[in-house]
This record gives C-alpha cells, sequence and structure tokens, in this order.
C-alpha cells in the first residue's frame, strides 16, 4: 500500500498484550491512544492477545485485560484474536517465505553461539550472529550436524539502512549491517515473536501501530520482515514509558496494581480515560475533559515525547472533578455496588446522598462510606464522644429532639428547630451542630446539618439524638 493509498485507507489500529502478567496503567495506556485513534478518525480496532509464551501466559491475565478494557469502555471492533489459534497461518507464510529464499536454516547450536558472542565481547565487538549458516553464492556451508532440529533465520538485507518517520520519535534510522539475520521458528517449527506479530498486520490490515517505545528495536527487524514479503509496514509511534511515583518503568515488579483494582477502588472509567490521556498527549492546558472531546481532539501529532510519571494523587483528584460533575442518577448505582459489597442495600434516597456528599469525595468508595451512615449504625470514636457530646450540651441536643418530634420532615422546616433549639440555649451554630452530627454521622464535619437530617428517616434520627 502506497502513502497516497493509505491516506486514503480506513485507520485500522490494534492493541495487543502478552497475558504474562496483569496489566496495568502504564500498559493499558498502550490501549487507549490505538482506540481512540481509530474512534477519532471513524477507524476500527483490533484486540489481539500475544499469547505464544506458553509458560508465562495465563487466562486470568487474559481475563483482566478484557475486564480492564470493558471497564475503560475501550470497546474493539474487531476480536480479541488470539496467536496460538493462528500457528497455521504462520507456519503457511513460513513455507512460502523457505520457497521463496527469504529464510535459512540454521544449525549453530546455543552453546556455539555463547562462544560466539563471548568471542566478539572480547574483541569489543557487538554481540551477533555472525551469518555462519547463510547460503551465499560461492559459499561452502558447514556440513549438517547429524540430528540436530535447525531454527529457521530470516535473510536480513546486507547494505542499505531500515527508516520511518516515528509519529514520536522523528525520523529513525538503522544499518542493517547492525541487525543479524533473525530468527524467525524455533527448533520445534513454532514461530517467533516479531515474525508472528508481521503477519498479524498484514492479515488484519494495519494501519498505525501505536505502542510502547521497548518495541523500537523490534521495529526495523519487522519493517524488513514486511518489505520481503512485499508489503508496506504501518505507521510507527513509539510511546515513552510510563514511570511510577519512584520515577521506575511502572510494572508489577514495582508495586503497580492491575487495571481493574482501581475499578474495585471506586474510581470513574470517564476519569480514567481522562488521566491516562494526560500520560503523554495534551490538548493546550486542558486538565479536565469529556471522553467526548478527548475523541474529537485526539490525533497523533499531540503526543509527548518524553516518559509521563504517574502520580495517585493527581488521578484522585482527577477523578474528584468527574465526581463532581457526574449526575446524580448516575452515580447512584456505582454507589450502590459499593454498598452492597458491605451488605447494604441503598433505596431511593441514595441520589439526593451523592448529591449531598460527592463534593467532599475523590472516588466512589468514600461516597458510600459517607453513605454508610444513612443505611447502618454509626460508631462513634470516644474522642469524638468525650469532645463534643459534653454534659454541658445534652439539655440541647433533647430540645432538639422535641421540636424534631412535631415539625413537617423537609430541610427548611428542621432548619428552623435548629434554630429554635440554639436559641433556647443561647448556643451558636457549631456548639450544637457538631455533637448532632457525631451522634447522626459519626463525624463533626458534614455538610448543612438540616440538609443531612433531612434525609434521614425521622425515626432513626430521634433515636439517636436520645442516645446523647
Amino acid at each position: 500500500m502506497s502513502p497516497q493509498e493509505r491516506t486514503m485507507s480506513k485507520t485500522r489500529t490494534r492493541f495487543a498484550p502478552s497475558p504474562t502478567g496483569f496489566i496495568h496503567l502504564g500498559n493499558i495506556r498502550s490501549a487507549l491512544y490505538p482506540w481512540a485513534f481509530a474512534r477519532a478518525t471513524g477507524g476500527d480496532f483490533i484486540l489481539r492477545i500475544e499469547d505464544t509464551d506458553l509458560e508465562r501466559s495465563t487466562q486470568a491475565a487474559v481475563d483482566v485485560i478484557l475486564e480492564g478494557m470493558a471497564w475503560l469502555g475501550l470497546d474493539h471492533d474487531e476480536g480479541p484474536f488470539y496467536q496460538m489459534q493462528r500457528m497455521d497461518r504462520y507456519k503457511a507464510v513460513l513455507a512460502e517465505m523457505q520457497a521463496q529464499g527469504l529464510v535459512y536454516p540454521c544449525y549453530m547450536s546455543v552453546a556455539e553461539l555463547d562462544a560466539l558472542r563471548e568471542r566478539q565481547m572480547v574483541h569489543k565487538e557487538k554481540p551477533r550472529y555472525d551469518g555462519t549458516w547463510r547460503p551465499e553464492p560461492g559459499k561452502v556451508l558447514p556440513p549438517v550436524p547429524e540430528g540436530v532440529q535447525p531454527v529457521l533465520r530470516f535473510k536480513n538485507p546486507q547494505g542499505g539502512v531500515v527508516a520511518w518517520d516515528d509519529k514520536v520519535k522523528g525520523r529513525i534510522e538503522i544499518r542493517n549491517d547492525e541487525l543479524d539475520d533473525l530468527v524467525i521458528a524455533r527448533p520445534d517449527g513454532t514461530p517467533t515473536y516479531n515474525f508472528c506479530v508481521v503477519v498479524d498486520d498484514i492479515d488484519m490490515a494495519i494501519t498505525h501501530v501505536i505502542r510502547g517505545d521497548d518495541h523500537v528495536n523490534n521495529t526495523p527487524r519487522q519493517i524488513n520482515i514486511f518489505q520481503a514479503l512485499g508489503k508496506e509496514p504501518p505507521v510507527y509511534a513509539h510511546l515513552p514509558t510510563v514511570l511510577n511515583e519512584q520515577g521506575e518503568k511502572m510494572s508489577k515488579r514495582n508495586g503497580a496494581k492491575p487495571v481493574t483494582q482501581y475499578r474495585d477502588e471506586g474510581f470513574l472509567p470517564d476519569a480514567m480515560v481522562n488521566y491516562l490521556a494526560r500520560l503523554g498527549w495534551s490538548h493546550g492546558d486542558d486538565e479536565i475533559f469529556s471522553r467526548a472531546q478527548f475523541l474529537e481532539w485526539f490525533d497523533l501529532d499531540h503526543l509527548g515525547r518524553s516518559a509521563a510519571q504517574f502520580d495517585e494523587a493527581k488521578l484522585r483528584w482527577v477523578n474528584a472533578q468527574h465526581l463532581k460533575a457526574m449526575a446524580d442518577d448516575q452515580l447512584a448505582p456505582l454507589v450502590a455496588e459499593q454498598l452492597a459489597k458491605q451488605g447494604i442495600t441503598a433505596d431511593e434516597r441514595l441520589p439526593a446522598i451523592c448529591a449531598l456528599f460527592k463534593d467532599r469525595c475523590d472516588t466512589t468508595v468514600a461516597l458510600a462510606g459517607w453513605a454508610c451512615a444513612f443505611y447502618a449504625d454509626v460508631q462513634i470514636q470516644e474522642a469524638d464522644r468525650a469532645q463534643h457530646l459534653t454534659e454541658a450540651v445534652k439539655p440541647a441536643i433533647a430540645t432538639l429532639a422535641a421540636k424534631l418530634t412535631e415539625v413537617s420532615w423537609e430541610k427548611a422546616a428542621i432548619a428552623l428547630a435548629i434554630k429554635e433549639a440554639l436559641a433556647a440555649h443561647g448556643l451558636k451554630m457549631p456548639q450544637l451542630a457538631m455533637p448532632v452530627r457525631v451522634l447522626v454521622m459519626g463525624t463533626p464535619q458534614t455538610p448543612s446539618l438540616d440538609a443531612v437530617l433531612a434525609l434521614f428517616d425521622r425515626e432513626k434520627i430521634l433515636k439517636r439524638l436520645r442516645e446523647a
């Protein structure tokens, strides 16, 4: 496909994770950008599971990939495709390449290869395969050892350069003499990663490969395989690494959490998309934006070139902004899920409870923590009891309870009852409000007391006040 044809063709991107560990935020960002580019350009987004590492791949890791992407709303148009289910296709392409003389059998053992590399390092040379078994006109190959299954190596071009215009890193050129002949099939005939990727990208008509910059070293090898097969390589964009809060590469080993853990901890998917988008891409100074705005703005021209650093405090701030902006009737079911984990069944009051407390919260877990007081008994800390529930204030609490017995149960009438109780005992609002909050909510700090009380059942309020 020529550059002109590609410009006219439909965008097709892919996310191709290996299920060898639980997917974390650094990984999922490599799904977000190709998904966003496909959506922004009216293209297709393909999910491909690269599960050829049989020893380390697990179904549990696949499940976290699928659950995490579903939670974040990163929907795919095709797939998931599994490489282990495509082995027949890879072997067919290998056979074609053998027939065309693009690959050759190599009988060099691992021990021989290790010894070669040691000699090269002693002589300050780059350790690499030296082409011992590469057939050339007039070259006599060593005798084939008995009982040895060869690997298949790709005949990398000799001389010249392999180059591409990376959408993040700019022009990259690698001399072919820096690349040795890549093993593309193991002794048992199973194909290797770099070969499978190329076949997949060809078969799936991928136009743009947007992935982490740990793949930059694979790209020249893959481009040469594309060209050997007579195909135009896709456009590449290699994303800088995401660092953890200590400045190390984000990884499970360094404490990164599975993406699904953020769901369980009460983060909103749109907030996560917003935060992840800013880890390597920007739209001016915009910090908070909706998913629709992100897709309207996203392009490959504003991807950052430097590593981004994860900051949980910033993530919580972004989540808090989305929480505040979310409609209460949409927020309530998410809070109800968190309450259900504690064995609490919410009711029709929950949207109003969310409206009252969401400005104080950065996750739905925190919001559920406030809502618990409306559905379950509260635990009063002894320090709060000693500080606020003094003998001096108990008569005022009793007066308030008596007045609340008689009023209509709505905010304005409750506010008037509080005002009358304050006047009767010559108190200022905090002197009565804080003890009442401790009794009702288990904490001296809440939103407006009349608004809080109005959301409770009258009898529950009277019971708690009489416990003073």
